[in-house]
């Protein structure tokens, strides 16, 4: 079944048609990834010269092609500490405040922003504040009440699959934390039936068919070579009906399959996203925008010329 195309804030979504490309803003200290825009150095900024800074980067990852800005509050790597409510959003609305008055205000902006968050009470805070869509990494399963809140305000969400734990979670200095040993009975089809679980909690709590997003969960749960396998078969994914989402960028399958930091996986993330787009996706969740949406233009060029 191949989804249909949708209209959000009046920004037509063609599936199928061409890639979307979503830019990462981590507003945490945290990021698995060093791009975290409340680091150190940042951190230590007032807060109108670290609001400007923010600003600065998603400027410069619309200018360079992302279609959607996905803006997180808290840190997902393996070993992170959770964050309250009350401090993911006011870590993540004052940031979707001044882009959702970057839209209204400058002439030739043209995204959306996404919220970054699997917490009722932060995305009811964000969609107020401007958000237009909701990526939960928990597919609904921590928040029950969060379907009915984006089924109230007829919006999008990411479903995510997720099997993180502490129990399989291994940390490593030079790269980063990775999952080890986590049991499937059968990978795709164990992941599939669990995003359909997500899908069936969001259609108890009203929401449509047509405001749905899966992701598969690169990186979350999963071990280097289930990641690899995952990603190979995301067409499998797609079958399900339903747009879809890979977020490749960074991650440690690419760190240990390269032996590379996080600051080394540009080209990794590039052959991910490649494969991803050949397999079906239609977006795709990155940090280095600029390099990457070039990737993505040829890409689409190859495998969507007929669509």
């Amino acid at each position: 079944m191949q989804p249909s195309a949708r209209s959000v804030k009046e920004k037509s979504l063609a599936w199928g048609r061409r890639t979307y490309l979503m830019g990462v803003l981590n507003i945490t200290p945290d990021s698995f990834s060093g791009d975290g825009l409340l680091a150190e150095e940042v951190g230590k900024m007032g807060e109108g010269d670290r609001l400007a800074r923010i600003l600065a980067q998603a400027r410069d990852f619309v200018a360079s092609g992302a279609d959607i800005l996905d803006v997180g509050g808290e840190s997902t790597r393996p070993g992170s500490v959770p964050v309250g409510a009350a401090e993911e959003i006011e870590r993540v609305v004052p940031i979707i405040k001044a882009l959702s008055k970057e839209l209204e205000t400058s002439s030739g902006l043209d995204f959306l922003i996404s919220v970054d968050t699997y917490k009722a009470e932060v995305a009811a805070e964000a969609l107020k504040a401007g958000a237009h869509i909701v990526n939960d990494v928990w597919g609904l399963k921590a928040d029950p009440q969060l379907a009915s809140l984006v089924a109230a305000h007829r919006v999008p969400i990411i479903l995510m699959h997720n099997r993180s734990s502490w129990a399989h979670a291994e940390l490593k200095e030079r790269l980063g934390g990775r999952y080890v040993g986590v049991p499937y009975e059968d990978l795709l089809e164990d992941i599939k039936r669990e995003l359909l679980e997500s899908v069936e909690l969001a259609h108890e709590g009203g929401v449509s068919d047509e405001q749905i997003i899966l992701d598969p969960g690169i990186g979350f749960g999963k071990t280097v070579e289930q990641n690899l396998e995952l990603l190979d078969r995301t067409n499998e994914i797609r079958e399900l009906g339903y747009p879809v989402l890979v977020g490749p960028s960074r991650k440690s399958f690419i760190g240990y399959t390269l032996d590379l930091p996080p600051d080394q996986r540009l080209e990794g993330t590039a052959a991910a996203v490649v494969i991803a787009i050949v397999r079906g996706a239609d977006i795709v969740r990155v940090h280095d925008v600029g390099f990457i949406s070039r990737v993505v233009r040829m890409a689409d060029a190859i495998v969507r010329r007929k669509t």
